[in-house]
């Protein structure tokens, strides 16, 4: 289970992240108009509202207070089943659902296809998943879902405002336990002179992506446009004919761009 962190440090580069992506982010809801700002308004974005559920009340207690130390985010509302979940969704306004995978599920569902309803039902807010799951065909079905963001509970905590920020900026967030479980329980058949095919630009963009870097932090540290280095990611991906990015963090890792060991990722 993921620790809980030190009482309210400063936010880090993972706490800038979530800044600069809230200051970007839409009404979380379609048809939702955002107030016309005045005065101070007009200088103060208005803050992340974050929904977040997990059966373990030290679960939830460890989240709301990681969430606690961003003043960009504030948790308006917490559930312990997928029924609460569903209860709370329909009865707040929120941006981000952060959901446990494993909680308690009506009707004899189960969890993915409660996830995939969820999904369907509240296509304006990002859904970002925690998981114990260490099947890696059982986190692929996850995957399936149109989730914004999966995490293991093994990864460090402070990788969830990160997922936030990634999930806000369109960006899907997979932490770095999950992709070293999908690279080596989904091994993918050896490509010969794999990099031959690449232009040095699209190597480079690979190369951090393997170690952990978003898009938009990639485009950060080589001066580009993020629409360029989304441009350069997907022309690698369809010149080594790779369709999702599972089958890319899986490719990495079996040619040895990717370390061996778990990488951390950035932002």
């Amino acid at each position: 289970m993921m620790a809980a962190p030190p009482a309210r440090p400063a936010p880090g580069p993972g706490g800038r992240a979530v800044v600069c992506a809230m200051r970007a982010h839409a009404p979380s809801r379609p048809g939702d108009a955002a107030p016309r700002p005045t005065g101070a308004e007009s200088r103060a974005p208005r803050p992340v509202r974050i929904l977040i559920a997990d059966d373990h009340p030290v679960v939830l207690f460890a989240l709301e207070n990681l969430l606690g130390r961003f003043p960009d985010l504030r948790v308006v509302g917490r559930a312990h089943t997928f029924s609460e979940l569903f209860d709370e969704a329909d009865r707040l306004d929120f941006d981000v659902a952060l959901v446990d995978l494993h909680m308690p599920c009506a009707d004899h569902h189960d969890a993915r296809a409660t996830l995939d309803r969820f999904r369907q039902r509240f296509t304006g807010a990002s859904l970002v998943v925690l998981t114990t799951e260490a099947n890696p065909v059982a986190l692929q079905r996850v995957l399936l879902v149109q989730i914004d963001g999966l995490l293991s509970k093994q990864d460090p905590i402070d990788l969830i405002p990160q997922a936030i920020a990634a999930a806000l900026a369109r960006e899907r967030y997979i932490g770095p336990a999950v992709r070293d479980l999908l690279a080596c329980g989904l091994p993918v058949a050896p490509r010969a002179n794999p990099y031959r095919s690449l232009s040095n630009r699209e190597r480079e963009v690979l190369t951090l992506y393997a170690a952990g870097m978003s898009v938009t932090r990639i485009a950060r540290q080589l001066g580009r446009s993020i629409k360029t280095i989304s441009a350069q990611k997907c022309s690698a991906m369809r010149k080594l004919s790779l369709s999702n990015d599972i089958d890319l963090y899986r490719f990495l890792a079996e040619s040895g761009i990717a370390p061996g060991t778990r990488s951390s990722a950035d932002g």
